[in-house]
């Protein structure tokens, strides 16, 4: 019974107030709903369309060409972006389609493109690769605005504009970087010719005392000291045979002063021996065998000195003899020595070419070391020319290719069409949010005037507030006077009400009726 006589008071109660704040409560319900449902419906339409550009890779395979356009594409395309949104870029697109007439004549252009900027949205997907980075494989462009058709040309134009200014980009990276690279080609060609020019003159200059001529130098002085070893056996040989004809000759014509010319040439022979014995063991450079070449030589120029033959000039003079051996040793005396003469010129041509070929092999790493000081960077310079080279070609083919539109390039996949369905308002839900917000605002507004209102409604209400016993209650008079003023006061506060309610629904429309900003906010408040 008490929890029936509990539910019955406050049934009790909810009516009482409803009685006493039922207009209150309908007319802030109808002006909040009336301003909430005007926005809804005079909200202007608003529509997006987006353009998918699709990332392309190179058509030729870079195991033939390397593409001369690096770096991460994400952050290409924010330096594309910027060029897009550009203030030119986007004051023009604004005066070719007449966007925003409303915003032009209230605020400046500058404001006007911030506007744009901030209604073109780039969104970017991406595929994850096996390094935990996204690749991205294509982008989306939209934009919005008031006319279906001018947002889908709008978005198509930027759209063309992405993929134009990718071409350019990569062509003009592409042209740049092989033109740097033909400069420095040039700058390093024109050192590397200088450094060559001077290593080309020395190397004409020195060219018998080169490294490389080591082996021929060395191969010519085998030759030329083995030719000395057979030309001094030779000479020998022929000494020797000088010395028996000469030993003849004394025994055929006693006329000849043979006592100085014997003993020299024994001497000769004796000497001629020991250096053979020496030079079997030793080097030219060693003592003895310099010795005994000195006395040679000594020995042999008093030999010159004895004219056997014929009318002698020098030494002894010898009578002519008849005797025909005699004539036929001094003939075969006489060519033995010019034998001998042309032996000894042999001798000293060998030897001459033997210390020039030994000076070529001493001076050879002299040479070498003045090679590297008059070129020390030469073969480094020549490894970064022929890298620049490489470097070089490789950019003239990359270059070829992004003339050629084969490079990594956008292509636009989906177009933007025109939307059928506004993307906001969504009407609807603002005319559900309308009604729960006016619920709200009636109920708050009725609990707020009872909150305030201080009077006694019924007798519970006034025996609970006081102790003194309740006598009598008087129920209100109402007179046909009072019946027509509640009237009266009912039909003005109808008009009162109908006039606020359209005031209200007019204030809506001015406030939402053409209100951009508010839209693109509702937009934006969206997902996707």
């Amino acid at each position: 019974m008490d929890e029936k006589a509990e539910k019955g008071s406050v049934v009790n109660l909810i009516r009482g107030v409803w009685s006493r704040r039922k207009w209150l409560a309908i007319l802030i319900f109808a002006a909040s709903f009336s301003f909430a449902g005007g926005m809804a419906v005079f909200l202007p339409n608003i529509y997006r369309s987006t353009a998918t550009i699709l990332v392309e890779n190179q058509l030729v395979s870079e195991t033939f060409v390397k593409s001369s356009v690096l770096g991460d594409p994400e952050t290409r395309l924010q330096t594309i972006s910027q060029k897009v949104l550009s203030r030119s870029r986007l004051e023009d697109i604004i005066n070719r389609f007449d966007l925003y007439p409303n915003l032009r004549v209230k605020t400046s252009l500058d404001e006007i493109v911030e506007q744009a900027r901030r209604d073109i949205k780039l969104g970017i997907k991406k595929v994850d690769m096996d390094s935990g980075r996204g690749a991205i494989i294509a982008f989306t462009i939209s934009y919005v605005g008031r006319e279906p058709q001018t947002v889908a040309q709008v978005t198509n134009s930027l759209a063309s504009f992405y993929v134009e200014e990718n071409q350019n980009f990569r062509k003009e990276l592409a042209a740049r970087t092989a033109e740097l690279l033909r400069v420095q080609l040039e700058d390093f060609k024109q050192k590397l010719t200088e450094q060559e020019r001077r290593i080309s003159s020395f190397k004409k200059e020195h060219s018998t005392e080169l490294f490389q001529q080591v082996g021929a130098n060395s191969a010519s002085l085998e030759t030329l000291n083995t030719q000395l070893g057979i030309n001094n056996g030779r000479l020998i040989q022929t000494l020797e045979r000088r010395t028996a004809l000469a030993k003849q000759l004394v025994e055929t014509d006693p006329s000849m002063t043979s006592g100085d010319f014997m003993t020299v040439t024994a001497r000769l022979i004796k000497l001629n021996e020991e250096l053979r014995q020496l030079r079997a063991t030793y080097s030219d450079k060693y003592p003895d065998v310099g010795r005994v070449k000195t006395e040679i030589a000594s020995l042999q120029r008093q030999l010159d000195d004895i004219d056997i033959r014929d009318n002698g000039k020098s030494g002894t003079a010898l009578p002519k003899s008849d005797d025909p051996n005699v004539l036929l040793l001094r003939k075969a005396f006489s060519e033995v020595d010019s034998e001998i003469k042309a032996l000894k010129n042999e001798d000293k041509r060998l030897r001459e070419s033997i210390a020039s070929y030994q000076q070529r092999i001493e001076n050879t790493p002299r040479r070498e070391q003045e090679l590297q000081e008059i070129a020390p960077d030469y073969l480094p310079t020549k490894e970064q020319y022929y890298a620049l080279l490489k470097g070089y070609q490789e950019a003239q083919l990359a270059n070829g290719l992004e003339q050629q539109q084969s490079g990594q390039e956008f292509r636009i996949l989906d177009p933007a069409i025109p939307e059928t369905q506004p993307a906001a308002p969504d009407r609807n839900r603002l005319l559900l949010f309308g009604l729960m917000f006016s619920l709200g605002m009636a109920v708050v507004a009725v609990v707020l005037a009872e909150y305030l209102d201080a009077s006694f409604h019924t007798l519970d209400e006034l025996r609970a507030f006081t102790k003194l016993p309740v006598l009598v209650a008087i129920p209100k008079i109402v007179t046909a006077t009072d019946i027509r003023h509640r009237w009266g006061r009912f039909l003005l506060g109808c008009f009162l009400t109908m006039a606020g309610l359209v005031l209200i629904v007019m204030a809506s429309n001015y406030i939402a009726h053409e209100n951009h900003q508010l839209a693109l906010m509702l937009v934006r408040s969206r997902p996707g």
